[in-house]
């Protein structure tokens, strides 16, 4: 059995408050730590039947570039129940529920530039 290991560091600001966010894994061919503004990691715990989370967010990290980030990991997490269930069609439904969110977050943002 192998073993690889990702790493987290998060340093906060004196009020708790994530300022920098950087990880790295074992495995990556990346040399240094890969520096993030936002993170999201979830766990299943199959005796509770809970997801366990930890969303993180730096201070920089602007609204668009949240928007954008839930956008991708919709889309993600639609590519990965796929291949893990072969469900297609709530596959589509799940991708069609991150376009529209994101068309309407857009939308939102350039009614409140007017």
């Amino acid at each position: 059995m192998v073993k690889s290991t990702i790493t987290i560091d998060v340093m906060l600001d004196n009020n708790k408050i994530p300022q920098q966010i950087n990880w790295n894994a074992s495995d990556s061919s990346a040399e240094m730590s890969q520096k993030a503004k936002a993170m999201c990691l979830a766990f299943w715990d199959g005796a509770d039947k809970t997801a366990l989370r930890i969303d993180l967010w730096t201070k920089d990290m602007m609204m668009d570039e949240m928007a954008d980030f839930y956008y991708q990991m919709f889309m993600t997490m639609a590519d990965t129940f796929n291949r893990s269930t072969h469900q297609e069609e709530l596959t589509a439904d799940m991708k069609k529920f991150a376009k529209d969110f994101f068309d309407k977050f857009r939308a939102i943002q350039l009614k409140e530039q007017q």
